[in-house]
Order: structure tokens, then C-alpha cells, then sequence
């Protein structure tokens, strides 16, 4: 079993299911990242590091390429492109990835969130997802999803999803840290 205070969570701090994984975190005394640019509204502001335009352009993708891998068009393609690079940062930072959110019949993920699990899957990670219509974890095996109970088992990873989090998805991350750390170190 890993020591949480030795694990950092690398995440965007936005309401709902980062949030969640980001009060957790700080209950376990897990370090925490919260990647940020400017104008970004976050719910948690803790540790907070701000992209600079030149990080924000390590993630840049194109928005065809990122339709294509999810399967779907972005109509306000300008406006997302920011959370997409910062979704990089977080991805790129963290070994293992979990998301909360809904996988789709096309095995992608519903949202922002699908991007996240599409970095993860492209670049190998580790990566689980909370589905928030079965309220079961899922893990990718590189070619399905299957259900899974995940553990947190590298020092770093990321923890994202949906702005929509249901009771069942507060309680998936709860259980999440609870498997991996044992009991938290603080309330």
C-alpha cells in the first residue's frame, strides 16, 4: 500500500467530481495540483498552478483530431481548446487516470471527461472510470471496458469527470482512497 502523503493528485479543481477527488485528497494528505489558466472559474482553490500560454500550447491538439478520437464535433470548438490543453497537463502528470462521468456505447466518455480518458488510453496509462449510470468502476484493458474495483497504485495520477456528480460518484471516490490509503488521516 502506497503512503498518500508520498502520492500527488493532479487535477483542474472544477466543481463536481474534481472537487470530490480533490477534498479526498486533502483528507488523505495526498498533495494536490489543481492546473488553472487565466480565466478559468474553479470550485477548489487549493494549490492551484496556473498554465502560462506557452504550457497551455504543449497540449494544443487539434480540434479535428480530438472530434475523431471522441466521435463527435465541438461546436464551440475555440472555447473548449483551454480545457483541452490543460487536460494534457493533468493526463501527462499522472500515471493513472480516474474519471467519473458515463462511458458511452462507442467505449468513448461522455463530456471533457472523454478527453481525459482518451489521452489516457493514447499515451498508455492506467485509466478507470466511475460510470455514473451502472454506479460501477470500469477499467480499459486496451481494447474494453470490464469492471473493476481500481486501486490507486502510482504516486501520481489524475482525478477528473463530471460537473454532474451523483451521491453515488461522491461515494465511488470516498471508497476510491479508502482501498488504496486505509482510513484518512484527517475527518
Amino acid at each position: 500500500m502506497l503512503n498518500p502523503s508520498q502520492c500527488t493528485l493532479y487535477s483542474g479543481g472544477m466543481k463536481g467530481a474534481e472537487a470530490e477527488f480533490g477534498i479526498n485528497a486533502e483528507r488523505w494528505n495526498v498533495k494536490e495540483v489543481n492546473f488553472s489558466y487565466k480565466g478559468h472559474q474553479m470550485e477548489r482553490t487549493k494549490d492551484i498552478y496556473v498554465l502560462t500560454d506557452e504550457e497551455l500550447k504543449q497540449g494544443d491538439v487539434s480540434m479535428a483530431i480530438v472530434s475523431s478520437r471522441m466521435g463527435r464535433t465541438y461546436a464551440e470548438a475555440e472555447k473548449i481548446r483551454n480545457v483541452i490543453q490543460s487536460i494534457f497537463h493533468m493526463v501527462n502528470k499522472g500515471h493513472q487516470v480516474f474519471a467519473v462521468g458515463w462511458i458511452q456505447p462507442d467505449k468513448t466518455v461522455k463530456g471533457g471527461t472523454g478527453w481525459a480518458v482518451e489521452l489516457a488510453k493514447f499515451f498508455g496509462r492506467p485509466v478507470s472510470v466511475f460510470d455514473q449510470g451502472e454506479n460501477e468502476w470500469f477499467s480499459w484493458n486496451g481494447v474494453q471496458w470490464f469492471k473493476d474495483l481500481p486501486l490507486i497504485c502510482h504516486r501520481t495520477f489524475a482525478g477528473t469527470g463530471t460537473r454532474h456528480l451523483t451521491e453515488q460518484g461522491k461515494t465511488a471516490i470516498k471508497e476510491l482512497f479508502e482501498r488504496s490509503f486505509g482510513k484518512p488521516s484527517q475527518g
